[in-house]
């Protein structure tokens, strides 16, 4: 069950119905719990142990962590049993098969062969998500920043939470746990604010993602067929998709919890409209890189250190933030070259100084994202290569022309690229402004609620006919 499609809006009418009608709390969480169960199990069964168990596991090793300090003892112990379960589970499901393969080719090279160390396991759905978040309260906890939960329901209901169980934004339990102890109030739902940012990530995923990924694909898949020219149009539409696809996901969990009288955290931010690459990764999923540094980069050192130990610091952290993205070399390739760009950037900024060159650094920022993305997307470092010779030096043996949308045949490919990407960039320039907001405080209640309802009926219009799972699914 994904959010775009009809089923998850029968769903969750019946979901905010029932919720708003029970008059107490602890109801209202057993239903959420209820509901969250049944909506990962709509994907497989047979996971809900793994998720239950993770969950139980953490709650119960954070419970041992407080009772040590309050013994006095810093049940650092504890803290290392509750990490190696969560990374051990997430190690073997989604690292084990990558690994084995590396070092069977390893050992291969070596002129030592082995045979297939492969299994053939499945990837549980959000594994990536909510590990990090459970790690996250495991670890503010022993820090002292945030005192363990008692309460096993509200526990299991902050892991399990649906709007953002299979792909976040990554929440901490500082912020969400202290709104499961007081009862929601509907008359402080902000309903149209809430339906209008579902609105939004429905149509960004729905009508912009999976409208140009079928000629995203096609590219991709074999990009040696293809002209340096549609090389360069796929790149620049994944740039688009993904972010469309993510930042949907990401604006529909959002409304849907706010719905619910819950605050989830920022994702999302503008981020290509950055000023360098340290402010694209303050607005790219926000969850993970603000993840990233506080429970990775500040524990390897941060920046109490040379700039040499700095740099250090940043390229592992963005090495292994690569790695969780997914278990290839290709995701490992995508998080060294945003590191060292980071990297590059601080040099910059020492020898430069902030604010030179504003306009050089956002098209660098934007060229070096969008590199980047070939490795991110590319199904072989061949087909990669060909890529990145394409948007380097405008070389590729294809000729082949990509096919993007458009409501005549006839019309040219650049007619096809305007009709996609200057009013998507007009509109995504315009959000950044906040004119939605403003407009929302002039105009008055039924004509926002007019133009809502006229908007919905455009997306259904446009929308592909079959939904696309989201991206971040696989991850």
């Amino acid at each position: 069950m994904i959010f775009s499609e009809p089923r998850f809006l029968v769903f969750f009418l019946l979901v905010f119905g029932v919720h708003w009608m029970l008059p107490r709390n602890t109801w209202r969480k057993h239903w959420l719990l209820a509901v969250s169960i049944y909506f990962y199990g709509c994907w497989n069964v047979y996971f809900l142990a793994l998720i239950l168990g993770c969950a139980t596991v953490d709650w119960l090793v954070v419970r041992q962590i407080a009772r040590a300090r309050d013994r006095g003892q810093s049940g650092k112990a504890w803290l290392v049993l509750g990490l190696c379960y969560d990374l051990g589970t997430l190690g073997f499901f989604k690292y084990f098969n990558f690994f084995a393969t590396s070092g069977a080719t390893l050992l291969t090279w070596l002129g030592l062969p082995v045979g297939d160390v492969t299994l053939r396991i499945v990837l549980p759905l959000g594994i990536s998500f909510f590990t990090f978040q459970a790690m996250s309260y495991t670890i503010d906890v022993y820090r002292g920043e945030l005192k363990a939960v008692r309460n096993y329901l509200d526990f299991m209901t902050f892991v399990t939470f649906f709007p953002q169980l299979v792909a976040g934004p990554i929440v901490r339990a500082s912020t969400f746990l202290p709104q499961l102890d007081t009862k929601r109030v509907f008359q402080h739902v902000n309903v149209q604010g809430a339906v209008a940012q579902f609105l939004s990530g429905f149509i960004k995923k729905a009508v912009v993602a999976d409208m140009i990924a079928g000629p995203v694909d096609t590219v991709f898949a074999a990009p040696g067929d293809y002209s340096a020219a549609s090389i360069w149009i796929a790149v620049v539409g994944y740039a688009v998709q993904i972010y469309c696809d993510f930042s949907g996901y990401s604006d529909m969990a959002i409304g849907t919890a706010r719905l619910l009288g819950y605050e989830l955290c920022e994702n999302f931010r503008f981020p290509y409209l950055g000023t360098n690459i340290t402010d694209f990764w303050r607005r790219w999923h926000m969850s993970l890189s603000t993840w990233l540094r506080d429970y990775l980069y500040f524990s390897l050192g941060g920046n109490r250190g040379s700039r040499w130990f700095t740099h250090r610091n940043l390229m592992l952290t963005m090495l292994l933030g690569g790695l969780w993205h997914g278990a290839g070399w290709n995701f490992v390739i995508w998080g060294a070259i945003h590191g060292i760009a980071l990297v590059v950037h601080k040099e910059w900024l020492r020898y430069v100084g902030p604010g030179k060159l504003p306009v050089l650094s956002r098209l660098l920022t934007v060229y070096t994202v969008l590199l980047a993305w070939i490795f991110f997307r590319a199904t072989s470092f061949t087909d990669a290569w060909t890529m990145v010779k394409a948007w380097l030096w405008w070389e590729s043996p294809g000729a082949k022309v990509v096919q993007l949308w458009a409501p005549h045949p006839d019309w040219s490919l650049g007619a096809r690229i305007a009709l996609l990407l200057v009013p998507l960039l007009a509109l995504h320039v315009l959000a950044s402004l906040r004119v939605h907001v403003r407009l929302q405080r002039v105009l008055p209640a039924w004509l926002i609620t007019l133009l809502l309802g006229a908007i919905a009926a455009l997306a259904l219009a446009f929308m592909p006919l079959q939904a696309r799972p989201f991206i971040y699914f696989q991850f």
